[in-house]
């Protein structure tokens, strides 16, 4: 069964936010990652380009398919995980610490699950 990190929110799409962070950190849950597969490719948002909740952002290439990267918030982009981007295996292996993938400023929150929700939701366990 898939870990889900407590203290994090989660989006529909399986996309985690800490908001506890500043700027906040975004990522992928690791029930999406072992979904996915073996992750190979990343298609990050750059730095200083804006986001918007509920709306793609990126792709995510694995051994088994091409997905969309969704953004939970919306925002301006601060930063994007270049050890991600260079080793996109950090998804799978540490997707709740080293495979983060990029942090924004906030200006508005989509809709969110917590933690509790998520695991309920899609058979992850806390």
């Amino acid at each position: 069964m898939s870990k889900v990190q407590t203290g994090l929110r989660y989006s529909e799409e399986h996309e985690w936010l800490d908001i506890t962070a500043a700027p906040a950190k975004i990522g992928v849950s690791q029930v999406a990652a072992d979904a996915l597969g073996d992750v190979v490719y990343l298609d990050l948002p750059e730095a200083g380009s804006t986001v918007t909740a509920g709306e793609t952002c990126g792709e995510i290439e694995s051994t088994k398919s091409v997905s969309d990267l969704y953004s939970p918030v919306s925002g301006t982009v601060a930063e994007v995980n270049q050890d991600a981007i260079d080793n996109p295996a950090l998804v799978n292996e540490d997707p709740y610490g080293a495979g983060w993938l990029f942090t924004v400023e906030v200006s508005e929150e989509g809709p969110l699950m917590t933690a509790e929700e998520y695991a309920s939701k899609n058979g992850g366990e806390l």
